[in-house]
């Protein structure tokens, strides 16, 4: 039997990168997939692809959540997905500063509307939807960067460290509340996704740039978005039953320490 056979299952920023691949996983799996995406073209045309329902939602927005709510009532599983670095441009110029010193408060709180205020709200819709059953899985997309410091993007760390714990908080407060809803999170580090296009480029050179921006990293290799979704299906399944409040990394090694010698 697909291990998510039964289970229904909404991703947000489900259109591209991670949370088409955990999409694509889920149906797979046997879940009924509810796609969300602020992108209704890309997204629509992706659940048509993959036999899932779409919904618009810009995770942002508390109204928007409001209506996915009224929609989908009952839900066994979430993925908090959707999320920005603050660097996606277009730009005219360089891009905005995202350091400690540089950094404005407008950019700052772009960040942390999608990324925090979408996971706050996520979690909240997730916790109503799953009272019906008492179960569910909902699992928040955080980052490497949401573990260590990131001078040059302050923004996003600290957005990613916030869904760390927040997701603990969620899991301490369901379990107190008797409801066997699970809350854990993944922490991608370099997953090649089309976040990183604006840093990478498309001119000569590029292969040069892919290598030094995981030249720290011990697998010296991009992960794939396919990786970061397996994992998604085991927090989902029932496998996982006894995993709440936990934290995932997917990060070739970089965490374990430094850098490693090939050969070495």
């Amino acid at each position: 039997m697909p291990r998510l056979q039964n289970k229904t299952a909404l991703i947000t920023g489900g259109a591209r990168g991670i949370g088409a691949a955990i999409s694509r996983a889920f149906r797979d799996e046997g879940a009924d997939v509810i796609l969300t995406d602020i992108n209704a073209e890309a997204g629509q045309a992706l659940a048509d692809e993959i036999g899932a329902t779409f919904a618009r939602l810009d995770v942002a927005s508390e109204a928007d959540w409001n209506t996915v709510a009224e929609r989908f009532t009952v839900l066994d599983v979430l993925v908090n997905n959707a999320g920005i670095t603050g660097f996606e441009g277009p730009f005219d110029g360089a891009p905005p500063a995202h350091d400690p010193e540089n950094a404005s408060l407008a950019d700052w709180r772009a960040v942390h509307a999608v990324n925090n205020d979408g996971t706050f709200l996520g979690c909240r819709y997730a916790i109503r939807a799953m009272r019906e059953k008492a179960a569910g899985s909902i699992i928040n997309i955080s980052s490497r960067s949401g573990l260590v410091g990131i001078p040059m993007a302050a923004a996003y760390a600290a957005s990613k460290a916030a869904i760390r714990n927040h997701t603990k908080s969620v899991a301490l407060y369901c379990a107190a509340q008797g409801l066997n809803i699970r809350c854990n999170s993944i922490h991608p580090a370099a997953i090649m996704t089309p976040m990183w296009e604006p840093m990478l480029g498309d001119g000569p050179g590029r292969a040069e740039r892919e290598a030094a921006m995981v030249a720290d990293t011990p697998m010296r290799r991009f992960g794939d978005v396919k990786e970061v979704a397996a994992l998604a299906v085991m927090l989902a399944s029932d496998e996982a039953a006894y995993m709440t409040g936990t934290e995932l990394t997917i990060d070739g090694g970089i965490l374990a320490g430094s850098a490693a010698t090939p050969g070495g």
